[in-house]
């Protein structure tokens, strides 16, 4: 129990040493990784049940050649493809958030920095540490962020569109 109370003091210091908008981005961040493990357990839970239900009703139907079974078919298969993107798009827009909020660090950050330099002049490097740090912290943050995510977005696209042409090809007429 002490490890994690030391673990938890260490990344409070460290979202002290960025500011506020880092702490913004660790809420970004947060969120983006519940929602690309929501998507994993997703797939790994939820949609092969879908998947057999979504056959089921389609290998129970007697015509699977007329027009009126080819659009119900399509509307199975959108149902299914529907399913497998959700929050696909939210993944993508908290990825493309993260380096903006490192960006409005740095600005922050160098904010904090002339407004030291305009003070106490440049003969004080010790009082532009801190800004430095809350210009730099943020940035670096959030490139990890976005970079981390975007490569398990990527393989959460991918399997997408894996999902939707194995349920195309399973509906056969």
């Amino acid at each position: 129990m002490l490890w994690l109370m030391e673990e938890l003091e260490s990344i409070r210091r460290f979202l002290g040493m960025g500011g506020e908008v880092l702490f913004v981005l660790f809420i970004l961040t947060f969120l983006l990784w519940l929602l690309v493990i929501e998507r994993y357990l997703y797939f790994f839970l939820d949609h092969p049940k879908l998947v057999k239900l979504t056959q089921g009703k389609w290998s129970s139907r007697d015509n699977k050649t007329s027009i009126h079974s080819t659009r119900i078919r399509q509307a199975m298969i959108s149902e299914v493809t529907l399913s497998a993107q959700r929050n696909l798009p939210m993944i993508k827009t908290l990825i493309a958030l993260c380096p903006l909020l490192g960006l409005l660090g740095t600005v922050v950050g160098m904010v904090q920095v002339f407004d030291v330099l305009a003070v106490t002049g440049t003969g004080s490097p010790r009082a532009m540490a801190s800004g430095i740090s809350k210009a730099t912290i943020p940035t670096m943050a959030g490139m990890v962020a976005a970079l981390s995510g975007l490569y398990f977005s990527a393989l959460l696209e991918k399997r997408a569109d894996r999902a939707t042409h194995a349920i195309a090809d399973s509906l056969k007429h």
